[in-house]
């Protein structure tokens, strides 16, 4: 009798598992063609000499020398500083700015309407910002140029100037991205119960008390969604460097996506381009994975 219950108990979970197979085939299958196929795709071609003129099959085989050689090229390795630049401080800068801007907006009067005005540039699309930051930044009469000549001061040529330029971007990107980072932040907040504040003012912590104290540990796993997030975002940057950057010296604020880019399309050096793309992936995946370990090294609940 048990081993008939057990029988027809392992056949209703068989036809239940082909059930649920079934219903997951779309999904499955538009995973497969959109990422999987792309990717060793990709990573064939990366290991070949191909200009797209001729056949893939046709293609000299060169291994991984293309990566050898990105990783020897001073161009290459130029880029690559340009967007760990890019990076960092846009990362880290937008994610301060946010946090205390939503401090201090949060249950304060308006509030709504200030939230709306720092999400305005995140449904803007990259490509209009740029151009509009582009004005901004003319050297004759670009809007902040003629402020600065109000007080007396020298033009700045903020997008040719190799040395201005990448920062400018940034200060850009930091600008178009606090709103999105400023919303997420202030849903976290919501979720701090009122109580933790209440019993720190009887204990007598001022605000950065509670601040530091209160708001940034209760606030760490949405700090690590940004964190993690941003790094992602930021390392495939593509957009704002390649509309406002035009005019300045390449090497100052080409990124990798941009240097992919213009391999691939342009000088149609394909397998080169598959290659950069490769390790541009490693290093997401790595730095995903270090800002992991130093978030559970913080002891983040539901990360230890």
């Amino acid at each position: 009798m048990a081993c008939k219950l057990f029988s027809s108990k392992r056949k209703s979970l068989e036809r239940n598992t082909g059930a649920g197979y079934l219903f997951l085939a779309p999904a499955l299958l538009f995973y497969s063609l959109f990422f999987i196929y792309p990717v060793i795709f990709s990573f064939i071609v990366s290991t070949k000499r191909w200009n797209m003129l001729v056949p893939l099959s046709r293609a000299r085989n060169v291994g991984f020398s293309e990566y050898s050689y990105l990783l020897k090229d001073e161009m290459f390795l130029g880029v690559l500083t340009n967007t760990l630049i890019y990076a960092l401080l846009t990362v880290s800068l937008t994610i301060t700015i946010a946090l205390i801007l939503a401090v201090l907006i949060n249950g304060a009067k308006l509030s709504v309407l200030w939230r709306f005005i720092y999400f305005a540039p995140v449904v803007t699309p990259q490509v209009a910002i740029g151009t509009i930051w582009g004005y901004l930044y003319r050297p004759n009469n670009g809007l902040l140029n003629s402020i600065l000549r109000l007080f007396g001061m020298k033009p700045v040529y903020w997008l040719t100037d190799p040395n201005v330029a990448l920062f400018s971007i940034i200060a850009t990107a930091v600008w178009a991205g606090i709103g999105g980072s400023m919303l997420i932040i202030t849903a976290g907040l919501k979720n701090i119960p009122q109580d933790y504040y209440d019993a720190a003012k009887i204990d007598g912590a001022g605000p950065f008390r509670q601040f530091f104290y209160i708001t940034v540990p209760l606030l760490s796993p949405t700090l690590l969604f940004l964190t993690a997030t941003g790094f992602i975002g930021a390392w495939q940057v593509f957009d704002l460097p390649f509309t406002m950057g035009r005019n300045a010296p390449a090497r100052s604020v080409m990124t990798v996506s941009w240097y992919v880019y213009e391999t691939a399309f342009q000088s149609l050096r394909m397998g080169r381009a598959s290659a950069g793309a490769f390790l541009l992936f490693c290093i997401i995946f790595v730095f995903t994975l270090l800002i992991l370990w130093i978030f559970k090294r913080g002891g983040i609940k539901g990360y230890e």
